[in-house]
């Protein structure tokens, strides 16, 4: 098969799982919000609870379609691109994906309907059950899907009958070595990521100087979640490394830059990785706390990327520059977010200024570090794509490099312009804030719990029904 079609057939895939990923990780983050907020309103009867969730659910419900169509272009490429890869992984792989279908997308669809539309439909309690159900919908997709990709790296639970994989243990298909790491570093980095948005928009309406009672909700919740998950997350992301270590070490290798065993590991914090002459340039390294981080040993030691034949080697350069990226995130929202928590305890959350302006810009930096965090595991199962089952070149369909092409370009010119409508209506929500939600929560019956109005209710309510109209 020619080297161009394989080069562009990993593009195409690459391209449309970049955008595909962003989307099903903010919506599994902001289901779980939605959720919550109304579970506070049921509890507490505050009526910037109602307003939020209903503000925040128009934005998902942008984010879910939007997951829904990047996500459908997959599948098709596994038939198209792909067809060495479903005939020897299509016993584990189909099965898996079809759970995903019969559980998450089933309880997603009967209930999302009732969330997004019943807001004055249906019983209050019901309404918030519905919210908790797509938030479990999405959970469970998630589950399924990184329990396929889990497979993919750390494959177990299967025999190989004349090259082609058939399950023989399904508990330890969907449970395999790497899946319970990779699904909780996973759902964890979902709901980060949700929280930096939530925590962003909250900074820019204390900023702006409206909805202030919103913005501090949401900077209270955001901050409340990132302080928590982002240690959390630290942790983690230790345990995934030393999994990885152990099941995957050409991976942790390259991650590392780490050529030879010769001793106890440096930690590498800066270099370019020299693949050709198999050496690091400009160096910056700290002595033996590679080894300690990865092996939990002063002395420890772990495999070099020189212990591994050529054509059996991950990619160096682009492994080693996401993974330092998604670290440093990492490392950042950890700060923001124990920074957020001591301002709140202080009582100066909210006017210091220089904090607000600060987050207020930080909401990408999730879905960087989502996106290279994707990066680094999946260049870091080459040349496999079924590893040590499949490799990524014997996995392509007999398909010419114009096809893929073809195909790739329409695909970038379709994504375009669906994607950035898409982001510019979500953009445009936000800017406006959750006024609409408020008014329509006051102003129609059904929307509150069943109490009177309070007297700054009633005169916001006044205030907007007598405002003039463009």
């Amino acid at each position: 098969m020619e080297l161009n079609s394989l080069l562009l057939a990993r593009l195409q895939f690459a391209f449309t799982i970049s955008f595909h990923i962003i989307f099903p990780a903010f919506s599994i983050g902001l289901s779980a919000f939605v959720a919550t907020l109304l579970i506070m309103w049921r509890r507490t009867g505050q009526d910037h609870f109602h307003r939020l969730a209903r503000f925040w659910t128009k934005i998902f419900a942008v984010s879910f379609a939007m997951g829904v169509v990047s996500g459908i272009p997959l599948s098709y490429q596994f038939g198209t691109n792909w067809a060495r890869f479903s005939e020897v992984a299509g016993n584990v792989i189909g099965p898996l994906i079809g759970y995903e279908v019969l559980t998450a997308f089933f309880l997603e669809a009967t209930f999302l309907g009732v969330m997004l539309f019943g807001w004055q439909r249906v019983a209050p309690w019901l309404h918030v059950t519905a919210a908790i159900l797509v938030a479990a919908g999405t959970a469970i997709s998630g589950f399924w899907i990184l329990a396929a990709n889990s497979w993919m790296h750390t494959p177990d639970g299967y025999v190989l009958r004349d090259g082609i994989a058939y399950p023989v243990d399904w508990l330890r298909v969907i449970f395999n070595p790497s899946f319970p790491y990779r699904f909780a570093h996973m759902m964890t980095a979902a709901y980060l990521t949700t929280s930096v948005v939530v925590l962003a928009a909250g900074a820019r309406y204390l900023i702006r100087r409206e909805f202030e009672t919103e913005g501090r909700t949401m900077m209270r919740m955001g901050i409340g979640m990132i302080a928590i998950l982002g240690p959390l997350q630290l942790l983690l992301g230790d345990q995934h490394g030393l999994n990885t270590l152990e099941h995957q070490p050409a991976k942790i290798a390259a991650i590392e830059a780490h050529w030879e065993d010769n001793g106890p590991a440096d930690l590498v914090l800066f270099a370019l990785p020299d693949e050709v002459n198999e050496t690091n340039r400009a160096q910056i390294a700290i002595p033996r706390l590679g080894s300690l981080i990865l092996t939990h040993k002063w002395d420890g030691r772990y495999a070099g990327l020189k212990d591994f034949p050529r054509d059996r080697r991950p990619p160096v350069a682009s492994i080693f520059f996401a993974f330092r990226l998604m670290v440093a995130i990492g490392l950042a929202l950890i700060v923001l977010g124990l920074t957020g928590a001591v301002l709140w305890w202080r009582k100066k959350l909210f006017n210091a200024y220089w904090y607000l302006h600060i987050v207020a810009r930080t909401w990408p930096l999730g879905f960087i570090a989502i996106l290279a965090g994707w990066l680094t595991t999946e260049s870091g199962r080459q040349p496999y794509v079924a590893y040590r089952i499949l490799r990524t070149d014997q996995a392509l369909s007999p398909v010419s490099a114009a096809t893929v092409a073809t195909s790739l370009v329409l695909f970038v010119l379709v994504y375009f312009v669906v994607f950035s409508i898409g982001i510019y209506y979500i953009h445009k929500l936000i800017w406006s804030g959750p006024k609409g939600a408020a008014l329509m929560a006051t102003a129609l019956p059904g929307g509150l719990p069943n109490r009177p109005l309070s007297a700054a209710d009633s005169a916001t309510r006044e205030s907007r029904l007598e405002a003039p109209r463009p």
